[in-house]
């Protein structure tokens, strides 16, 4: 898939919108993705999409950790993430021994027959604090960011790596990739997996097929909740830009990082804790300093918005930026045309 030459064609980028006020832990954009794009037996254990519990470990175990970059955007040495403890190996089930159990009390439950060490969302719904007074936890969705300076293409020896002009989409070249996971190391979401089959670097593409006939990935198109927001950074009629630019309520996660994140997050708004005879306090209950090591110095902007346009809309009042985020036409949260025909012109 090669875009064919036109020097008046601007630069684009497609970008996504995460609203986490409204992410329900279903896992269905996690399944979607899985099912439609990484099922090689090589990446069984990999997720390009997953949805991880905040505050918790990530999906590897503490990703930010071993990343290639510091907190001041500087180039550091990176790792890749134990495939035990930090992924976690697909599981193997005892299915035939389960299913052929009859009988009262069940004689073999259903279990992994290999000791589990770590998996995806080992600690979903956990997350911190103590019932009722102040326990806490919300849902982070990640995939690839799409960097503007993509930390593995930066560490491909092999220039295996590319990022499209047309749409933005970073991509592996698998027929150059020789497998030396440079990359890996360098990402610092850790949102690039070695395929152990194959002997080559696999990512998320952003559902590119789709995105080149103007349809968004399937993890936005399958999400029950309607909290994921796809489109160009420069369309001002379009949801990216007004979450980002216009109202800017939607900030990148890890900006400090340095790599220009295209994947945007609606800080979650928090009910209060609560104080020793159960009363509502005005101290939220996720803490302002954990969301902004997460999001930013703007988060309590942010919220502080939110509430404001809130309150409007309980009010009777107009607000169209409650409209965009409540997502009444599902429809309206995908703003993308074909681009096909540009894409493949030199095919004809």
């Amino acid at each position: 898939m090669t875009q064919a030459a036109n020097p008046a064609k601007r630069q684009r980028q497609v970008s996504m919108v995460l609203d986490l006020n409204k992410c329900l832990g279903c896992q269905t954009c996690t399944i979607a993705c899985k099912k439609m794009w990484n099922t090689d037996q090589g990446t069984d254990y990999a997720y390009w999409n997953s949805v991880e519990t905040m505050p918790g470990k990530g999906y590897p175990a503490d990703y930010p950790l071993i990343g290639g970059r510091t907190d001041k955007g500087e180039v550091k040495r990176g790792t890749v993430p134990n495939l035990d403890t930090g992924y976690g190996r697909a599981w193997n089930f005892n299915h035939k021994e389960a299913l052929a159990s009859t009988g009262q009390p069940v004689k073999v439950w259903l279990k992994p027959k290999e000791e589990v060490k770590w998996g995806a969302n080992f600690d979903e719904d956990v997350g911190e604090g103590h019932y009722p007074q102040d326990n806490h936890y919300f849902y982070l969705p990640r995939l690839c960011n799409h960097c503007t300076h993509p930390a593995c293409l930066d560490a491909c020896p092999r220039g295996a790596i590319e990022k499209r002009e047309h749409d933005g989409i970073v991509l592996v070249n698998q027929d150059r990739c020789h497998g030396y996971r440079f990359c890996v190391e360098a990402c610092p979401y850790k949102k690039v997996y070695f395929d152990h089959v194959r002997q080559v670097a696999a990512k998320c593409i952003f559902c590119a097929p789709r995105i080149e006939e103007g349809v968004a990935p399937a993890c936005a198109r399958q999400c029950p909740g309607r909290l994921r927001f796809v489109g160009y950074r420069d369309d001002e009629e379009g949801p990216i830009w007004k979450l980002v630019e216009k109202y800017k309520v939607a900030v990148p996660l890890h900006a400090e990082w340095g790599l220009g994140p295209n994947v945007f997050y609606v800080p979650p708004m928090s009910p209060p804790k609560m104080d020793a005879k159960g009363r509502p306090t005005d101290e939220p209950r996720i803490p302002l300093a954990y969301l902004e090591s997460m999001f930013g110095p703007r988060v309590k902007e942010i919220l502080d918005l939110l509430h404001s346009e809130r309150d409007k809309k309980k009010r009777g009042e107009k607000s169209e930026l409650m409209d965009l985020l409540i997502a009444y036409n599902w429809n309206d949260n995908f703003k993308l045309e074909p681009q096909h025909r540009e894409v493949f012109s030199e095919h004809g």
